[in-house]
């Protein structure tokens, strides 16, 4: 299953986004900057290209297991996600507390209540490419990420129940 996200044309912001997963249309938050082709560390851009899904993590005090067909797993708050491109862990999760850069996983913000982590960057790793780009939780007012993708909780659910290990997240310029 593809899981296509693109910027929403003529909205004048590019950081608003849409998506399509089979025939369901959804409202989405990219980047602050919209998309690049070459993402780089910080550039607040979503990456372009297809890219695997590889798990589920969610926040067990807020959120149930998500019904979905990707390996899941609960959040603690020892959880981090390394995002210093000096660090031999960088873009890979981390037990806080951890000397380098990161971020944490357990936030008191809601937005990664309930995420799927992207593929991106991570076979190989290269540093400075890009790090923690994830499918998550959108603010109410759909501001821009940090380069994730980002969904109203239910439409997440919805289609994290429909994605399995064979799904990919296709971030493109164009609607496909």
């Amino acid at each position: 299953m593809i899981l296509d996200v693109w910027p929403q044309p003529g909205a004048g912001a590019p950081h608003l986004g849409q998506a399509r997963l089979g025939e369901r249309r959804f409202p989405c938050a990219l980047g602050r900057a919209g998309v690049r082709r070459d993402k780089r560390e910080g550039d607040n851009a979503s990456p372009l290209g297809l890219f695997p899904v590889r798990r589920v993590l969610y926040r067990p005090d807020r959120e149930p297991p998500p019904a979905t067909r990707l390996e899941t797993c609960a959040l603690t708050r020892g959880d981090g996600w390394c995002d210093d491109v000096a660090d031999r862990a960088y873009n890979r999760p981390v037990a806080l507390p951890y000397p380098a850069r990161h971020e944490k996983l357990w936030r008191d913000d809601g937005l990664y209540d309930l995420l799927a982590i992207i593929g991106h960057n991570d076979d190989p790793v290269v540093p400075g490419a890009g790090s923690a780009i994830f499918i998550h939780v959108a603010r109410p007012d759909f501001s821009g990420t940090e380069g994730c993708v980002a969904f109203r909780v239910d439409d997440l659910r919805w289609i994290l129940a429909r994605l399995d290990a064979a799904s990919v997240v296709r971030i493109g310029e164009t609607e496909p």
